[in-house]
Order: structure tokens, then sequence, then C-alpha cells
């Protein structure tokens, strides 16, 4: 594929599409980032929160198993009474 075979306004769609996407998605990480500010200033911990948020993403099964290696891990390292 060269210059001449290239459809430019077909490649600016494209283009202008994902540069609306991008602008998207910065103002929902604006966004999220608000409302860990605000929980914040309630009294949580927004660390916690985003952990919490990443564990209710994952798989049931998957979750349960990485806990499982992670208790075995710390038991095994004396860090579990």
């Amino acid at each position: 594929m060269d210059s001449a075979t290239v459809n430019a306004s077909h490649l600016r769609a494209f283009i202008e599409r994902i540069e609306r996407l991008e602008e998207e998605k910065r103002t929902i990480a604006d966004d999220i980032k608000e409302v860990y500010a605000e929980a914040k200033g309630n009294g949580f911990d927004a660390k916690i929160m985003r952990k919490i948020v990443s564990i209710r993403r994952q798989d049931n099964e998957k979750r349960k198993e990485e806990e499982t290696i992670l208790d075995l891990y710390l038991n095994a390292l004396g860090m579990i009474e």
C-alpha cells in the first residue's frame, strides 16, 4: 500500500474517532479521580477502594485461587498468625 492507495477521508475518520474516544477516556479518568477524592474526603481509604474495585473485576474462582496461594505464601513466611 502506498500513499496513492490510501483513502485519506477514511483514514481521517478513524483518526478522529480515536481522538474523540481518547478525550472521553481522559474525561472518565478525571471523573473517577473525583469520586475517589470525594470518598477520601468522607474518610474512606482510596487505595483500599481501588483494590476492592480490582478484586470485584476478577472471576470468583480465579480470585479464590489467588487468595489461597497468597495465604499459603504469607503463612510460609510467618506473616499470618
